[in-house]
């Protein structure tokens, strides 16, 4: 049985991963900012761990009450997102905002757990990044803070699986597909369900061979 953490799980796509896992027997950790508020989430079997990725001082309570606990695999999954506006009127402060929880909340989460990772025996850290955070299949524009945020957040897994490498890390992001969830719409092809049992295919399957690789749901690769 591993120990995996599953930011943001109290619905959408972190919840369809907490229900997955703990339905095949693994330990899970699901955070929430708001726990009281995730009984979904609580109804898996899952450990509720209160937890806004955002707050320094949130992450670092939240490490401290993890502590001695290793973990095998760090699910980054904690996001924000939505359209927006055009430059003219985009705003600024959701921008930042979306840039604090999408690209440096995973930072401060993988800086602050990093002994319990390296106490555990999988060491994978995944990052549930976009389609929209490819640099090169960037055609058609719009969403502004929330592909800056993605792509971001690619980078940062790419530096760190570079700076893990020789502590046999792997470190990927990986997009879910266009799923059914309050940032994705009822227009979604994919099901929450759906789109994890296959990410879980692909992070069973991770050596450190793939580490700083950006893939799909299905294990093939992405243009950064």
């Amino acid at each position: 049985m591993a120990t995996w953490v599953v930011t943001g799980a109290n619905r959408g796509i972190g919840l369809a991963f907490a229900r997955a896992l703990a339905g095949r027997g693994e330990s899970v950790i699901g955070t929430a900012r708001r726990p009281g508020f995730a009984g979904e989430l609580g109804g898996t079997g899952a450990r509720v761990e209160e937890l806004d990725v955002a707050k320094d001082a949130s992450v670092a309570e939240f490490a401290r009450r993890l502590e001695g606990v290793p973990v095998d695999v760090l699910i980054h999954n904690a996001a924000v997102g939505e359209a927006g506006s055009s430059i003219r009127d985009l705003d600024l402060d959701l921008v930042l905002r979306t840039l604090d929880v999408n690209s440096v909340g995973p930072l401060r989460v993988t800086r602050a757990l990093l002994p319990n990772l390296r106490a555990g025996r999988s060491r994978k850290i995944v990052g549930i990044t976009s389609g929209l955070g490819s640099l090169s299949e960037n055609s058609d524009g719009g969403w502004y803070a929330y592909r800056m945020s993605k792509a971001a957040l690619n980078m940062f897994v790419r530096t760190l699986a570079e700076e893990l490498a020789r502590e046999r890390f792997t470190c990927v992001a990986i997009c879910p597909g266009w799923v059914k969830t309050a940032m994705g719409g009822p227009g979604a092809r994919l099901t929450p369900d759906a789109s994890v049992a296959a990410m879980l295919g692909v992070i069973d399957r991770l050596k450190p061979s793939d580490t700083s690789r950006f893939l799909d749901r299905l294990g093939q690769d992405v243009p950064w």
